[in-house]
């Protein structure tokens, strides 16, 4: 697609650096696009597939022919001990909503305040941290099959501090989420970050070879939310789990998730993973389903 075709869709392809809300904010490279991006589908977490896998949420990039639906999936970490900081849209300076990319590091640093669900609620991650060289997955939030991954605890706390449930999908202007990064999030983002493994890189290049994905085809409710792995040709998409309508009365939604076991080995305790802090009014378990507010355009 050439330069042309691209500003008539009223794209802007940056290699700047740029603040997407305000000026002491996180500073990355990203794209900018003068449409904001869906809410939030709603769907299933696969259970996790092998021990040591983090979870990355799901999220809508962009493309050629618009925004398109990358799945949540599950991916070995780089190095133990380092966790994911989930990438996130923000509306920016001249009404343009620019990407910033996720990253992994010691700690979960600002994603936006954006409710991705199992375990991101808008701040932090609650859930599961490292001991040593293993990861403990908290089963009051992420679907872990203990048959197969035996390190688990759960803390069914930090779920009373979430009350608010929402599927926008991005940060700032006048219809996203009203989030701004605290002192501790602001020190995070001097940290070394790592990007993206090769494996994530690969999936989303899958996600985005696949029409299926297209918010235009699927209209915000993707028939591949979500996959065990990341995928690494399209025909594994086919193994993904689809999204499903947004419940109109969140208040009668049931976790779709795994269900706390008070009788489980691994005695419950508070996260002590760094960075984590179970506040920000959204519920870091159950991924979002009531309905988004229009998304603001320009």
């Amino acid at each position: 697609m050439n330069l042309r075709a691209l500003l008539c869709q009223g794209v802007l392809v940056t290699a700047l650096l740029v603040a997407p809300f305000r000026a002491d904010a996180q500073v990355s490279i990203g794209v900018s696009v003068h449409v904001g991006p869906p809410a939030l589908p709603v769907y299933v977490q696969p259970p996790c597939p092998a021990p040591n896998y983090i979870w990355t949420p799901g999220y809508w990039a962009w493309g050629p022919d618009g925004y398109y639906w990358v799945p949540g999936t599950w991916v070995m970490a780089p190095t133990p001990g380092l966790l994911w900081t989930p990438g996130y849209w923000g509306w920016g300076a001249g009404g343009v909503y620019v990407w910033n990319a996720g990253y992994w590091g010691t700690h979960v640093g600002f994603y936006g305040g954006i409710n991705y669900g199992f375990g991101y609620g808008g701040v932090g991650f609650v859930g599961g941290e490292w001991r040593g060289g293993t990861f403990a997955y908290n089963t009051a939030v992420v679907n872990v099959n203990r048959t197969v991954v035996h390190n688990t605890y759960v803390n069914t706390t930090v779920i009373n501090n979430y009350t608010t449930i929402n599927r926008t999908s991005f940060n700032g202007g006048p219809n996203g989420v009203a989030a701004h990064p605290t002192p501790q999030q602001q020190a995070f983002a001097s940290e070394r970050r790592v990007p993206l493994t090769q494996a994530q890189v690969q999936h989303e290049q899958v996600a985005g070879q696949d029409r299926a994905n297209l918010a235009s085809v699927n209209r915000g409710i993707p028939v591949h939310a979500a996959v065990a792995r990341p995928a690494t040709n399209t025909a594994e998409l086919g193994h993904a789990v689809p999204a499903k309508a947004a419940n109109p009365h969140p208040a009668q939604a049931s976790p779709h998730l795994a269900q706390a076991n008070p009788h489980q080995s691994g005695a419950p305790s508070h996260p002590k993973t760094a960075g984590v802090h179970p506040g920000g009014g959204q519920h870091p378990g159950v991924h979002p389903q009531n309905e988004n507010k229009p998304e603001h355009k320009r």
